[in-house]
């Protein structure tokens, strides 16, 4: 779980199938040894894949175009830029050194910070210290980017992304 590149969420007790699912179809993006694992989180799913993963997310959502019933048990796929281990000062690090290969100038954007067994960080005061080495425009409501941290117990996830660069799946089954 250390090293992944989509974080993957389906309903509680269905990973086994939504690990099923998600090697399905990064083959058939042509990611021919995608890496999927189970963690320690109920609903959620890492996976490696070879493949880029913003493009392979363009090709799922034009699969998903083509067959909107091919997602029977992954409710949401969110590409990750990095991984690091939790802490503070990695993920501001990261942040501070990257953040200006996905932004560009005049961008607004906004820090989501998700947090799973890690009580440690408090909310406000992180995404503070992350908006701090950022000297573009925050906007709350509707920004251009959005820096998403996913905090996974000792290991974090970071992506700089657009809306809709995250898969949201809807459909009868969930």
């Amino acid at each position: 779980m250390k090293n992944f590149n989509l974080l993957v969420s389906t309903s509680r007790y269905n990973e086994t199938n939504a690990k099923s699912e998600l090697w399905f179809i990064l083959l058939m993006c042509g990611d021919t040894y995608p890496i999927i694992s189970g963690i320690q989180f109920p609903g959620l799913i890492t996976a490696l894949t070879n493949l880029n993963s913003k493009h392979v997310l363009s090709k799922i959502k034009k699969l998903q175009k083509k067959n909107p019933n091919c997602f029977q048990f992954i409710l949401k796929i969110v590409p990750i830029d990095f991984t690091c281990e939790t802490d503070t000062k990695t993920i501001k690090h990261l942040i501070q050194e990257h953040h200006k290969d996905f932004l560009n100038e005049g961008e607004s954007f906004k820090i989501i910070l998700k947090r799973r067994h890690h009580k440690k960080i408090e909310r406000d005061h992180f995404i503070e210290a992350i908006a701090s080495v950022i000297d573009y425009k925050v906007d709350l409501e509707n920004p251009d980017k959005i820096i998403r941290v996913e905090i996974l117990g000792n290991i974090t996830g970071i992506s700089f992304l657009k809306e809709s660069e995250i898969i949201k799946v809807k459909n009868e089954k969930n």
